[in-house]
């Protein structure tokens, strides 16, 4: 055999090898539903039981509906984490009681934020503060999730977004992403995060399936991430992923997929935000495992 032949099987199987972990990543995807009118059913009816669910929180509806869509959907067998908005619990009982809640639903997860309202009702003003508190009160779950900004916060300096990580992080057990478009800010904010020493594994916030018209109504109006607010204000970038042969989410994934599942990086999820088009989403995931097996 030549040397370059011997070459040449060495980079197909390390380009196997990337994409059975690509393939990987996505069998064990999660998504992130709302909690409207119908969306136990379409869950139910459309979404592979393994896929874990994490539930939004708004600040115009409160905690109520999204602990209840969690515990109605634990009940029926599925894996499903509430948003835990921080400045929307009231005080120590109101945190006893939604734990009491869930861990009678059988709810093992959560994910912790500190939430966009102006004031915080109680003592809590961040997920650190909540985070602290529910370990103080020895309420523990099997699987914490905080976030993580690769393209920053809309109100917070990028120190203060790194030292809040790291200083949740000891109470996480893994982080997920806002919503972002650039697969370079992901890589470069991932590799940065891990030099200074936090090393939870990383699922990244994705767009699932869904429609150039909602995604760019939905994002903009629920603040998933500065990408979608740039673009409604910035034309030349707004045809770019918005118009026919822009936006999607294979596109996206391709430009982590190097990085995405392979030792050494902490990024080793994908979260997509389905805005509750979850029968697009999952026929969109299985096609391209199917298509990704096949390579």
């Amino acid at each position: 055999m030549r040397p370059d032949d011997s070459d040449a099987d060495r980079a197909e199987a390390r380009s196997r090898s990337r994409w059975r972990a690509f393939a990987g990543v996505l069998r064990e995807a999660s998504y992130e539903v709302l909690p409207l009118p119908g969306t136990d059913d379409a869950v139910l009816a459309h979404v592979s039981r393994e896929v874990p669910l994490t539930i939004t929180t708004t600040e115009a509806k409160g905690l109520g509906p999204t602990l209840e869509l969690a515990e109605r959907l634990s009940r029926a067998g599925r894996t499903a984490a509430p948003h835990l908005v921080a400045r929307l619990v009231r005080d120590g009982a109101h945190l006893d009681d939604i734990a009491a809640r869930l861990r009678e639903a059988g709810v093992e997860g959560v994910f912790v934020v500190g939430g966009d309202a102006r004031e915080a009702v109680g003592p809590y003003p961040d997920a650190l503060a909540l985070l602290e508190a529910l370990a103080e009160r020895g309420h523990r779950f099997r699987h914490v999730g905080v976030g993580g900004y690769p393209e920053g916060h809309g109100t917070l300096g990028a120190q203060v977004m790194e030292e809040a990580l790291a200083r949740k992080a000891p109470h996480a057990t893994h982080v997920i992403t806002q919503l972002c478009f650039d697969p370079g800010a992901t890589r470069t904010w991932a590799a940065e995060t891990a030099r200074r020493g936090i090393h939870l594994p990383v699922r990244v916030g994705l767009p699932g399936a869904v429609s150039r018209q909602k995604l760019v109504r939905i994002s903009a109006g629920l603040g998933l991430g500065q990408s979608a607010r740039f673009l409604l204000k910035q034309q030349g970038m707004f045809w770019r992923f918005f118009l026919p042969r822009g936006y999607h989410p294979g596109r996206l994934l391709r430009g982590l997929a190097p990085v995405l599942g392979q030792p050494g990086s902490t990024l080793q999820g994908a979260h997509f935000f389905t805005f509750n088009e979850l029968q697009r989403t999952e026929a969109w995931r299985r096609s391209l495992i199917e298509r990704l097996e096949r390579r």
